[in-house]
């Protein structure tokens, strides 16, 4: 059972923080499609275009987060390059403080369970910023009095990111060119994965998970047609 703002509802109430991303849009129709699921509040920067009746979108800026409705699941798939952001401390914002205020609000408003897209490499002691910013804010969500933290490690993330209005990051278009020739020799765990596949394992494992668990692209190739 979950609530919201308007009261007690029949099903799961989750939020996607970054719904209008690659990983948090599959994850916003997969949600929403879950007959399991009630209500999924989208909580984005910019306006989103959606028409599911369960869904409530939510324009906000994540320095300054409302407080949060009770909620049973939150899924975090914020997240920029230092390209876009313009620095590291506006990339750290956004991948760091952003996800870890909409996880800290979440738990306030009593939610046990999380699901992050994190990336393969991170790790809080690498001398690679991104991959350190990443790592951090795993170890950041361990801290937080959890039932279950799924940590999604996808490698080359593959989708349409002209479609969501997003540049390519560099050499990206280079990389999904290799991994569609070499696919068949590419170790799986290195492999790009469609961002549908992070979706759809995330969305299956967050209600049932206990403790951490991490997801490599290894365990979430065809976790979408799974």
């Amino acid at each position: 059972m979950g609530n919201d703002s308007g009261g007690a509802v029949a099903g799961r109430v989750v939020a996607v923080a970054g719904a209008s991303g690659l990983v948090g849009g599959a994850l916003l129709a997969r949600l929403s499609a879950d007959p399991g699921v009630a209500r999924v509040h989208a909580l984005v920067r910019r306006p989103l275009d959606v028409e599911s009746p369960k869904i409530e979108v939510h324009v906000t800026a994540f320095d300054r987060l409302p407080a949060l409705p009770p909620l049973d699941e939150v899924y975090l798939a914020l997240g920029t390059t230092i390209r876009v952001a313009g620095s590291q401390a506006a990339f750290r914002a956004v991948d760091f403080d952003a996800n870890l205020a909409v996880a800290t609000a979440a738990v306030a408003a009593g939610t046990k369970r999380i699901g992050l897209v994190s990336a393969m490499g991170a790790n809080a002691g690498s001398r690679v910023f991104y991959n350190r910013v990443k790592g951090e804010l795993e170890d950041a969500l361990s801290a937080l009095p959890l039932d279950a933290l799924v940590i999604a490690r996808p490698s080359l993330l593959l989708g349409d990111r002209d479609r969501l209005g997003q540049p390519r990051r560099a050499g990206e278009r280079l990389a999904e060119g290799l991994d569609r020739w070499l696919r068949p020799v590419i170790p799986a765990r290195i492999r790009g994965i469609a961002a549908d596949d992070v979706a759809a394992a995330l969305a299956a494992a967050v209600p049932q998970a206990q403790g951490r668990q991490v997801l490599d692209s290894a365990r979430m190739q065809g976790a979408a047609r799974g």
